[in-house]
């Protein structure tokens, strides 16, 4: 592994992992749009901070301008709407033989693959929590699940090495060759982080609230009823049972995956999601469209109705927008959708 690695995006998740390879002695560079932060992790280091472990690291960075050279290996690591933009900038530098792993939220392997090629993209599935607080600083708040995998469901030497490469960062890194199983169960825990941003209560509170218990379970029957019709059988993870929201399932079924999820979520330094920090502390757009708007389009196309991921996304727009405060109230227009 002389040669070095490229992470594309140095935010929560692509800085975190750049700073545990560069501490290991794999080659890293990384790059990010905003230069103070490229700048910090160049010169003073990386800090990581958190209950996890607190450590600082150098780890060479650059803003794209700055990028020069070709990457066998590349990570992308930005927020799913800015993987178009990622993609314009990042492939003159992918390597004739290489890839293009994707750790980031949603379904974004559909959309490298659509301008990389199939065979030059791979699919990762992260759980862990972690959150960007400024330059230099990210919040590392607990460990979570991390799986490697081909989006053609292969097995090959690329993958072995990933996988390796995971397993510098988290020693519990998971190889799969079902990787949508993955990435379709943290669309169905997704949807409901995102409900749990449509208040300011934690992430913990959401879950354990009996009150937002059917519409949180709602939101994930929506997405694997959808996932059902894609093929795909998600897999659980961290708290999320997928099976619990599948048709047939009771709602005691239900209950017990909201209420581990509340357990997991309460072990972590990061109480609040990175959706509830986007709308509330950097005041800019999440990922609701790529992630909750994509499902809710996939489920369209099998002819099946999703009103809850509908009007999340809705929801989610009038906060980004002005329209709404973070209220229970807000959370409980998802509620009356039930009625």
């Amino acid at each position: 592994m002389a040669e070095p690695v490229l992470i594309w995006g140095a935010g929560a998740i692509g800085g975190i992992l750049g700073a545990y390879w560069a501490r290991a002695g794999v080659p890293v560079q990384m790059v990010d749009i905003v230069a103070e932060h490229a700048r910090a992790c160049s010169n003073q280091g990386l800090q990581i901070e958190g209950p996890v472990e607190e450590f600082r690291q150098v780890v060479p960075c650059v803003t794209p301008d700055q990028l020069s050279g070709q990457y066998r290996r590349i990570v992308l690591a930005v927020k799913a709407q800015a993987s178009e933009g990622a993609l314009d900038a990042l492939l003159p530098h992918l390597a004739e033989d290489g890839f293009i792993l994707s750790a980031q939220n949603g379904l974004n392997e559909r959309v490298i693959a659509a301008r990389a090629g199939a065979g030059r993209t791979m699919g990762a599935f992260v759980n862990y929590g972690a959150d960007w607080l400024e330059p230099g600083r990210i919040l590392f708040g607990n460990r979570g699940a991390v799986v490697i995998g081909e989006i053609d469901g292969s097995e090959r030497p690329r993958t072995r090495e990933m996988h390796e490469l995971m397993q510098v960062f988290e020693p519990d890194a998971v190889l799969t060759t079902d990787i949508w199983a993955y990435l379709w169960g943290k669309l169905g825990y997704g949807a409901m982080l995102f409900a749990t941003a449509l208040t300011p209560d934690s992430m913990t509170v959401n879950f354990a609230d009996p009150a937002r218990g059917p519409a949180l379970a709602g939101l994930a029957r929506e997405v694997m009823r959808t996932a059902v019709a894609e093929g795909v059988t998600p897999r659980p993870f961290n708290g999320f049972e997928p099976a619990a929201f599948l048709p047939g399932a009771s709602e005691a079924d239900a209950l017990k995956s909201l209420a581990d999820l509340a357990e997991f979520n309460s072990k972590t330094a990061k109480t609040h999601t990175g959706i509830y920090r986007d709308l509330a502390v950097r005041k800019r757009k999440t990922e609701v469209d790529p992630q909750v708007g994509t499902v809710a389009e996939i489920a369209a196309s099998h002819g099946i109705d999703t009103p809850l991921l509908r009007r999340l996304v809705e929801l989610i727009h009038d906060i980004e927008e002005g329209r709404r405060q973070m209220s229970t109230d807000t959370f409980h227009e998802l509620t009356k959708v039930l009625a």
